[in-house]
């Protein structure tokens, strides 16, 4: 919809659409210097603002999987009972942002490089998906990133010794951040992509895990708890940033500051030790504003 029709829509002026617009207060995109609103954006902003929020009883969250998370949102219906819905969709970075820019989601989780240059890359990231201008970025925690090996091709005198050009080898799909992550050591090893012995592609941090386990393939990118969950071993390459993207009015849902509140219970941080390869130094720090 225009400013026109969006503001005989919600029976406003289009001034005051104009401003609700600049302020990132309702749903909407610039487009050759031209206001446009998604109306099942609209919709759904106006079910929100009803009565504190209709939909603040559930919190859908997808993008990059983790173990750790995973474990959390597990646990997290156990703490609200039957009051509440948390969903946890696995897709990969890019993807959960696609999916958040057009309101399918609640939280994007993200992963997209080495923990140091995390503060220039989830930015960067972000800015490429509209409505970024509404969201925050929260982070949740760091991990440790590497390649998953079965024991069987694993060096033990010498872990950092792998066999890129022998081993088969399990991928994630593209837009995931351990994808980007695989594509990134490769080329500091001054490899390429297509030089890998392909077996197989996962999903999932854990179907990562799940097929070198079972020897559909000898090696992979993933986490250090994905690892260790499966028996298996592990060359540390990195520490990644773990963050949350949201869209400032969830960040305030009670549900959105309960998961941070849990992660960083004695519950939560004894699951991140019991995992392995955490760092919840700075969970729920906000880190970038979109609209700044």
């Amino acid at each position: 919809m225009n400013v026109k029709q969006v503001a005989d829509y919600l029976h406003l002026n289009e001034k005051k659409v104009y401003a609700l617009a600049s302020e990132g207060q309702i749903p909407a995109t610039k487009v050759t210097g031209k206001w446009l609103f998604p109306k099942k954006l609209v919709d759904r902003w106006l079910l929100e603002s009803c009565h504190s929020g209709l939909m603040a009883d559930r919190l859908l969250l997808t993008g990059s999987d983790d173990p750790f998370l995973q474990a959390i949102m597990l646990r997290l219906p156990g703490v609200v009972g039957n009051k509440a819905l948390y969903s946890y969709s696995v897709t990969g970075s890019r993807m959960g942002l696609s999916l958040l820019s057009q309101g399918h989601a609640d939280v994007a989780a993200i992963h997209w490089g080495r923990a140091e240059e995390s503060h220039l890359r989830h930015p960067g990231l972000i800015r490429q998906f509209s409505h970024y201008r509404q969201w925050v970025l929260v982070h949740a925690f760091k991990r440790t990133q590497g390649l998953i090996i079965h024991p069987d091709h694993y060096d033990y005198k010498d872990p950092d010794n792998i066999a890129v050009n022998r081993l088969r080898w399990a991928v994630r799909q593209e837009g995931a951040g351990s994808q980007r992550f695989l594509q990134e050591w490769l080329s500091e090893s001054k490899r390429q992509l297509d030089e890998l012995n392909v077996a197989a592609q996962a999903f999932s941090e854990r179907e990562m895990a799940s097929m070198i386990c079972r020897g559909e393939a000898d090696v992979g990118p993933g986490s250090q708890s994905a690892a260790r969950e499966y028996g298996l071993e592990f060359v540390s390459v990195c520490q990644e940033a773990f963050d949350l993207v949201v869209p400032r009015s969830v960040y305030f849902r009670g549900l959105f500051q309960q998961l941070f509140d849990y992660m960083q219970s004695q519950e939560g941080l004894e699951l991140a030790r019991n995992l392995g390869g955490y760092d919840l130094s700075d969970c729920g720090k906000l880190i970038w504003n979109g609209a700044d």
